[in-house]
């Protein structure tokens, strides 16, 4: 019901074939969305650094395809895309590296790829493993946080900058993104990404929430 009200919101559109969604967490509760991409029948990429979690989504069905390559993530989103066919990929890496590369795709090409956007990260336990910063693998990243985690904040709290960074390019060119709920753009704010909304109190983002604004 996200899915479809978001891009019946803010792309005026009820047929979301050849639409695509981007976000990231395959985890608890995360995990429905590439079962929900399906559904509304648009192009789900979803990103997860934990391998496990993302097996376990591909078995269970919830996850079509499963792939560690971004330059074969581009390809089958461009092609699903193009053919307009229902699709859930996992790619197993970070994702900012997958909105980065997405930035480097509209900036090369000038194609934007991608039409709703959203993040299911753990963000409301940023720094105890709920997010994981780009700067690192998943493992380097689990021996950082137990050996020195005042760095794992820090270079968190960077990689949710670069993160919002990509984000904001890609918004500004027409793609809609929307908070999860998952405090993910307080924590950005609290990093001193640029989520703030212009003319507003210090409270208000420039990006909505799935409740006030798409469910509600």
């Amino acid at each position: 019901l996200t899915v479809l009200n978001a891009g019946r919101r803010y792309l005026e559109a009820e047929d979301l074939s050849g639409k695509v969604f981007v976000t990231s967490g395959l985890g608890g509760m995360s995990g429905a969305q590439a079962k929900a991409a399906v559904i509304a029948g648009c192009v789900g990429v979803i990103a997860e650094v934990d391998e496990a979690a993302l097996l376990k989504r591909h078995k269970q069905g919830w996850l079509m395809e499963i792939s560690n390559n971004l330059d074969h993530c581009i390809a089958r989103l461009r092609e699903a895309r193009k053919n307009k066919i229902a699709l859930s990929l996992g790619y197993h890496g970070n994702v900012v590296d997958l909105w980065e590369r997405l930035v480097h795709e509209l900036d090369t090409t000038g194609e934007l790829l991608v039409d709703l956007g959203s993040d299911q990260t753990s963000c409301h336990n940023p720094f105890q493993g709920g997010y994981y910063p780009v700067q690192l693998g998943f493992e380097e990243g689990k021996q950082l946080l137990s050996s020195n985690p005042g760095k794992f904040r820090m270079l968190v709290q960077e990689s949710l900058k670069r993160h919002v960074a990509a984000i904001n390019k890609l918004a500004d060119k027409g793609m809609f993104f929307w908070d999860y709920g998952n405090a993910f753009l307080l924590e950005a704010q609290r990093a001193g990404a640029d989520v703030a909304k212009k003319g507003a109190n210090k409270t208000e983002f420039r990006y909505p929430s799935y409740v006030q604004h798409i469910m509600g």
